[in-house]
């Protein structure tokens, strides 16, 4: 991969290569599905706070990719050799200073945000927006990084799955019904595969570095199979809910959305060279924000227009 020069790049194109734009359709999914979720409920449903909601998710999620970039560089990890997309702290292409100045002006412009979302919900958004910004520096920063020590999956079931679902689904209608529960956690699998993807094609240099997932410490093939479980953890969500909620039709929309994931799965089994593993990410990205949008209309239709096959679970 020819890496780009500073002055070769509009200030423009160094910033758009800085947020991993390809990493920002995962960060939507779970917002949409948390609205999916509000509408099945058929409570009150605030537009503002959906967007805002969507803003924010969008800004944790460029505001990690900068944190990660430059803690990255300062610890060595991202080196000449490394197989992924180009990192702009370790290109030349931003100082560490830049992207730091960077992180600033987002975290900025998510505090707004987290204020009219208090305005509306409470203080307790507070509270969910400081534990996301901790998990988000925590995941690189500090002398025990999440990353490094085989918790990053972890990190992503947490903050992108249960928090950011259930979350949106709070602010934006005033309740948490069940439902946001089991749909967080498979959008939280997916994203979780995400960075699976990215531990597979990292494993020298990973384990170079001194960190521990599961591609490292058990290989390559344990690593395949972590992304297959996640896969089916996702897709065994939209059945769960098929069940308990008497047949729900509109659930079985979600499957479409199972022949990619069973494309991607193949090509991963695959892939040998950097930038099949980079096109992967992308397109493991692009499957988490199908799959979320397909989920959340399939949760908005179910409460707007049911359609039912059968019935044994009433709560909702």
């Amino acid at each position: 991969m020819t890496t780009p020069t500073p002055s070769s790049l509009t200030l423009f194109q160094r910033w758009w290569l800085a947020v991993r734009p390809k990493t920002l359709f995962a960060s939507m999914s779970p917002v949409l599905v948390g609205c999916g979720v509000a509408i099945f409920h058929r409570g009150p449903f605030r537009l503002g706070a959906a967007l805002a909601a969507l803003l924010v998710a969008v800004l944790f999620q460029i505001a990690a990719n900068l944190i990660n970039d430059v803690a990255d560089f300062s610890k060595g990890t991202d080196t000449h050799d490394r197989r992924g997309p180009i990192r702009v702290t370790q290109a030349g292409i931003l100082t560490p200073t830049q992207v730091w100045q960077g992180v600033g002006v987002i975290a900025l412009l998510a505090a707004a945000c987290g204020l009219y979302l208090t305005s509306l919900a409470g203080w307790g958004v507070i509270w969910i927006g400081l534990s996301a910004a901790l998990g988000a520096a925590l995941y690189s920063l500090g002398p025990y990084p999440l990353s490094d020590y085989g918790l990053g999956d972890l990190f992503a079931m947490i903050f992108f799955g249960f928090v950011a679902v259930c979350g949106t689904a709070w602010v934006v209608s005033g309740t948490l019904p069940w439902v946001a529960w089991p749909a967080a956690a498979g959008v939280g699998a997916l994203v979780t595969a995400i960075l699976v993807v990215n531990n597979i094609r990292d494993i020298e240099t990973d384990r170079r570095a001194g960190r521990i997932n599961v591609p490292i410490r058990f290989g390559r093939q344990p690593g395949e199979t972590e992304y297959a479980s996640m896969l089916l953890l996702a897709f065994a969500v939209p059945l769960l809910l098929f069940i308990l909620l008497q047949g729900q039709v509109w659930l079985l929309l979600v499957y479409a959305a199972a022949p990619n994931a069973l494309r991607v799965f193949r090509q991963l089994r695959a892939a040998q060279t950097g930038p099949i593993f980079n096109q992967l990410l992308a397109k493991t990205s692009r499957l988490t924000f199908l799959y979320g949008a397909l989920l959340a209309a399939a949760l908005a239709f179910s409460g707007l227009i049911p359609v039912q096959l059968f019935g044994f679970f009433t709560a909702k």
